[in-house]
């Protein structure tokens, strides 16, 4: 089960790549604001906050995958930080971040915990 733990921790960590990739260089352009719904005036006004969102996004991304060399406790941290970064998003942003972030997460860290 620690295969199949670490495979989710790698996809959670590919997803955080890619909401980088989205945040700080799609934002304004077709694919971005179509993937987090807004207008064009919406995104050119948030930009500069998302391009930072974004780095965040790598940061946690970059800690799932140093937990897999470092260890459980590196990984139940940042497993954790990205839980606690959907639920917030999902009451303040969309319940849709619940689903698409803190799942996957909340599954690598039962499967981690758990087995």
């Amino acid at each position: 089960m620690k295969l199949v733990s670490d495979i989710l921790i790698v996809i959670v960590a590919l997803l955080h790549f890619y909401f980088l990739y989205l945040e700080m260089f799609q934002w304004d352009k077709p694919r971005g604001m179509k993937s987090f719904r807004m207008t064009e005036e919406q995104a050119k006004q948030s930009k500069t906050l998302a391009a930072n969102q974004g780095l965040y996004n790598g940061f946690l991304a970059a800690g799932l995958l140093w937990g897999l060399i470092a260890g459980d406790p590196v990984k139940i941290f940042f497993l954790s930080c990205v839980i606690i970064a959907g639920i917030f998003g999902s009451f303040t942003v969309s319940k849709r971040i619940f689903y698409i972030q803190a799942v996957p997460a909340i599954l690598a860290l039962v499967i981690l915990l758990v087995f």
